[in-house]
């Protein structure tokens, strides 16, 4: 609830404040007083992710990671990949918002995933719980009380986590050609405690396309929109 309380302080008067939920009362228009948008949103320096480590196929590794973001957003794009050993590593360090990781080749299906880089904290640290044997509803509920408490960093403002998965046919990892068409794509916009109240979005999926919101009231809430694939290849998806 802390981190609630710093939501609202933060982005009163502002329409992300009743995404939040937020209660505070409209001010009359001579009390209003400018948005500083660099207090809402931090500014946008690179986040040092450690030193990049090359592998023998982290052009291909790249080249698949990035198809789950918009085309205008891949290039800048930070990537997280694997070395020889199945180990994650940083391939390369880009300049812009997006973080992404690249297919596991340990299993036996595609999955690429790129998020916003305010939510590094929040996916290392899931990462992390994860190495150490703990996942599904129990990392959830140890990273919303680190945020919750003030020992986890997440962001105040609407963030974007974007993946696209599908049969191991879809992509080719000598190359890192993906046939895009083929897989699922999700979208899910990060609101921190974001509500069914607030936002007026079912808990439930709807039809393909359309919005809904999962983790209601959690710092980890966030809006999704599915996106069922466009192509078929004759396997299963």
């Amino acid at each position: 609830m802390r981190q609630r309380n710093a939501i609202c302080s933060i982005l009163s008067f502002t329409l992300l404040a009743v995404l939040h939920g937020c209660s505070a009362p409209v001010p009359a228009p001579d009390e209003v007083a400018a948005v500083d948008i660099e207090e809402a949103a931090p500014a946008s320096a690179v986040v040092d992710l450690g030193p990049t480590v090359e592998v023998s196929n982290s052009p291909a590794q790249i080249a698949a990671a990035v198809t789950a973001a918009p085309g205008d957003l891949r290039e800048a794009a930070s990537v997280y990949g694997y070395d020889q050993d199945g180990g994650l590593v940083l391939l390369r360090q880009g300049a812009g918002e997006l973080i992404c990781l690249a297919d596991d080749p340990g299993d036996d299906r595609f999955h690429t995933a790129c998020y916003h880089r305010l939510l590094e904290p929040y996916m290392a640290r899931g990462r992390q719980l994860k190495a150490e044997g703990v996942t599904g509803p129990d990392s959830f509920t140890i990273r919303h009380a680190e945020i919750d408490g003030g020992s986890l960093d997440f962001p105040l403002q609407p963030t974007m986590v974007y993946s696209l998965g599908g049969g191991s046919e879809m992509h080719d990892p000598a190359t890192g050609a993906v046939e895009e068409g083929q897989g699922r794509r999700v979208h899910a916009v990060y609101v921190a405690y974001a509500t069914e109240a607030s936002t007026g979005l079912s808990t439930t999926p709807p039809q393909t396309g359309a919005p809904w919101i999962m983790r209601p009231g959690t710092p980890s809430s966030h809006i999704m929109v599915v996106l069922e694939p466009t192509e078929t290849t004759g396997g299963a998806q």
